[in-house]
């Protein structure tokens, strides 16, 4: 089973993120489950939401505890909250940010990770430049599928086909392409740098 915890506040879609997800498992055929975890909190408030995607049925409806995955919607929680409880230094983490790695300050704790499995994607601003505003989460999905090839930007398409209409699909949908292309682009000179 892949676990996924989404980090964010109230009115930036983690929600939405976690249920998109799962429809993209769910195309591929694969079977999963999302959830949020919080209590009155109104917007810009921190949020939490979880995924879940395995080739088997899935029994479990507790939080996710040790999840093998982090997408960061939201940097300002780094220093607020824990999001990095529970995720051994082999999982992936994605950063909403514009920064690179080495300039988001956490260099000591980040250089016991599998540096292949962190990404820092720009998704609030390539947001702003498709959807107009700045709504992350689907655009990170299309960052999610090229950092950890747990679903594909075509059923990532099909999950915001499912949830957004007419140009709002397409808006977001050319936003997690964009994001897919980025990721990879950022893999390759990762991959390039570490053969020479």
């Amino acid at each position: 089973m892949f676990q996924i915890r989404f980090h964010g506040r109230g009115g930036q879609g983690v929600v939405t993120a976690a249920e998109m997800l799962s429809v993209a498992a769910f195309a591929e055929g694969k079977f999963a489950q999302a959830f949020p975890s919080f209590g009155s909190e109104r917007t810009g408030a921190p949020v939490v939401s979880f995924c879940r995607i395995d080739n088997r049925p899935i029994r479990s409806r507790e939080p996710v505890i040790k999840p093998d995955a982090l997408i960061v919607q939201d940097m300002t929680l780094i220093h607020q909250v824990d999001i990095f409880a529970g995720l051994s230094n082999e999982g992936y983490v994605l950063f909403n940010t514009s920064k690179n790695l080495d300039e988001l300050g956490l260099g000591d704790y980040l250089h016991t990770f599998r540096r292949e499995r962190l990404l820092t994607c720009p998704a609030t601003e390539l947001a702003l430049e498709h959807l107009g505003r700045p709504l992350p989460n689907a655009v990170l999905l299309g960052g999610f599928a090229a950092l950890s090839s747990q679903v594909t930007l075509e059923s990532i398409a099909v999950a915001i086909n499912e949830r957004f209409k007419g140009v709002t699909a397409e808006r977001n949908i050319a936003a997690a392409t964009a994001a897919f292309q980025l990721a990879l682009k950022e893999e390759e000179e990762f991959s390039r740098a570490t053969t020479n």
